[in-house]
């Protein structure tokens, strides 16, 4: 890797298979990024622990997804990609992090309370539902509870990020609290222990607006928790299937009509995966009420399997061969683990942690 180049980090919890959002808004632009900058790709297994998954399933998600990091083109050779746990050195820096972490400003981030509303139960709203959270995990009496991980997350993604002195961390409007966070936490421990030590890391700016790829059920964006994901690994009948049962309208009823959210999310869904002749002719029937809806997901259906069928087949031949994802996380880990020790050993050294 070339000490001239800006660093890029991100990494993709283990928590199932990647979906064609993952693929449209980062893992396509990794692959754009690999000869430019010095790019680190990770599995975070360590972040999915947090909803407690079972531990065979674990491992096979962690496998599956570094088969799709490199089905999708991240070359080994050109990037660092490692798995989380590969690399101890990220859990004691998040141990030391965490003694410069507050509490308070753990618990007001939003994917916290969203995350803990959830796992308690909670459907008040945002101002009474912060204090309801508040009240259960101090005085808990009702047998639920929220993990400590879960209030910590964001000290564990800083030190993703902090561990490798990372410039550039490409992250959607909701991991944009976590980043800032991390610029926090980089600041606070300069100050405190009066070292320029860390610097900060910003979001990176693939150029134009960034990518929001819309989920089938009509509103919002394609997730894993929200069921409305289309899989890279689906086959082709299960992906037909999916696309033609996407939600739509009843279709317009005059001219010139604005698309209903429904619809609009279907021609994004287009303007990534089809010609842009295709994505015309769709929109002049639309604009003159002649668009038949079914013929619209056929065409739709036809585009998308010919970007997710061939890295299909790469998925399923590179999970097969045991010994090269071995081979591709033991070089990680220790590429990864170098770089590592050495920001753990000044990290220890700065808050007195020396040895005799």
């Amino acid at each position: 890797m070339s000490n001239d180049k800006k660093i890029v980090l991100s990494g993709i919890r283990a928590t199932g298979n990647l979906h064609l959002g993952n693929y449209y808004g980062a893992l396509s632009k990794f692959v754009r990024m690999q000869d430019d900058f010095d790019c680190r790709f990770f599995i975070a297994d360590l972040h999915a622990l947090t909803t407690h998954p079972d531990p065979k399933a674990l491992h096979e998600n962690v496998k599956h997804i570094l088969a799709e990091y490199l089905a999708a083109g991240l070359d080994p050779e050109k990037n660092i990609l490692y798995v989380q746990s590969d690399v101890p050195e990220i859990s004691e820096m998040y141990l030391l992090m965490n003694m410069h972490a507050g509490i308070g400003e753990l618990m007001r981030t939003a994917s916290f309370k969203d995350k803990a509303r959830k796992a308690l139960g909670i459907s008040a709203g945002p101002a009474a539902g912060e204090e309801e959270i508040e009240k259960e995990i101090i005085g808990n009496q009702s047998g639920k509870s929220v993990n400590a991980g879960l209030l910590t997350y964001p000290t564990l993604m800083a030190v993703d990020i902090l561990i490798h002195k990372a410039d550039f961390v490409p992250v959607g409007k909701d991991q944009e609290q976590h980043l800032e966070l991390t610029r926090r936490f980089g600041r606070r421990f300069n100050s405190f222990y009066g070292t320029e030590y860390f610097h900060d890391p910003v979001n990176f700016n693939f150029g134009g607006q960034p990518v929001k790829v819309p989920g089938l059920d009509g509103s919002g964006k394609m997730g894993k928790s929200e069921g409305n994901c289309i899989y890279l690994i689906d086959d082709e009948k299960t992906l037909r299937k999916k696309v033609m049962r996407a939600v739509t309208d009843a279709g317009p009823t005059e001219p010139g009509s604005t698309p209903t959210e429904p619809i609009a999310n279907l021609f994004t869904l287009m303007e990534l995966v089809s010609e842009p002749s295709t994505v015309d002719f769709f929109k002049k029937a639309y604009a003159d009420c002649s668009i038949r809806y079914g013929d619209m997901k056929k065409q739709l259906a036809e585009d998308i399997l010919k970007v997710t069928l061939p890295i299909r087949e790469r998925v399923l031949e590179i999970r097969e061969d045991d010994d090269y994802l071995s081979r591709v996380v033991r070089r990680g880990a220790e590429q990864a683990r170098d770089i590592a020790a050495d920001t753990l050993r000044d990290v220890r050294e700065i808050m007195g942690i020396r040895k005799f």
